[in-house]
Parts: structure tokens; C-alpha cells; sequence
């Protein structure tokens, strides 16, 4: 299942990682796309938030991989650097790991993630308005589909 949802501001950025957050669960993952400042980050840091992380939250670009403990420990990864190389960084632990895995550039270790996952992909519309398409596959159908009914609402 697939929808689209227009955020209109950083309060529409929020309010999408505070409904997604009711429903992590240990194991979660999460992957992230879209341009180079269009909302991976901010939207990762208010979902951390909203599970309980207290630490400052930044984008791992040079690090690959952050992790943050909360009500779930999460692992913040940050791949645009590791395309077509995933494997060499032995991300296996984190990605199927007991907490909540978060991708940015997911699209870069697609080979890596299992088919059941979660997906939002984060689209400039201008300055300050993104497109989210959100995709949910597997166990993740569920989810996606309890997001368009709380969102628009």
C-alpha cells in the first residue's frame, strides 16, 4: 500500500513522525529517500523524539551510523556514501537489529533490506513544502494504511 501526503510545514513534518512513532515496534526499519535537504533528518530527529531519545540528534553522513537510546534503541544511518559497497560495512546487525533502524539513502543498500519494510520518500515541492509518498510492504501494509487515516484527520 502507497499514499501521498503534502506537508505543508515543520508541524506537518512533526505530526508525521508522531503518528508513525505510535506504531514502531523492536526490529522496525525504516527507509528514508529524497534530495539532499528535503526532510530525512528533521523528520528522523522528531521521531526520536517522540520514542523517547533525549541525546541531540545529527545526520551520520560521515559516520554511517549513529545510535540513540530511548523508549527503543535507534539506529540512525546515514548510506549515500556506502552505494553499491553496503556489504563491506557489515550494517546486518543494526538493520535487523532488536530496535529501530532508520535509513537515509536507502535506496542505496536496497539489496540489503528485506522486502517487508517501510518507505518514505520526500519530495521538494518549494521552500518549505514536501511530498511524502509513504510505502508500506509485508507487515508494514497495516501501518501505512493506519497513517492515511490518522493524517487526514
Amino acid at each position: 500500500m502507497d499514499i501521498r501526503i503534502r506537508l505543508n510545514s515543520q508541524e506537518d513534518t512533526y505530526k508525521l513522525a508522531k503518528i508513525l512513532s505510535e506504531y514502531v515496534f523492536p526490529g522496525m526499519i525504516i527507509g528514508l529517500s529524497g534530495d539532499l535537504g528535503s526532510g530525512k533528518t528533521t523528520f528522523t530527529k522528531y521521531l526520536a523524539k517522540e520514542i523517547g531519545v533525549i541525546d541531540v540528534l545529527n545526520s551520520p553522513t560521515f559516520t554511517i551510523l549513529k545510535t540513540y537510546k530511548g523508549n527503543f534503541d535507534l539506529y540512525h544511518m546515514d548510506v549515500y556514501r556506502l552505494e553499491g559497497i553496503g556489504y563491506d560495512y557489515e550494517l546486518d546487525d543494526f538493520i535487523y537489529g532488536k530496535g529501530i533502524a532508520v535509513i537515509e539513502w536507502c535506496e542505496y543498500i536496497e539489496v540489503m533490506l528485506p522486502e517487508d519494510i517501510i518507505k518514505l520518500s520526500f519530495k521538494f515541492v518549494d521552500e518549505q513544502i514536501r511530498d511524502v509518498l509513504i510505502k508500506g510492504s509485508g507487515k508494514y501494509e497495516k501501518i501505512v494504511e493506519k497513517i492515511s487515516d490518522r493524517y487526514s484527520n
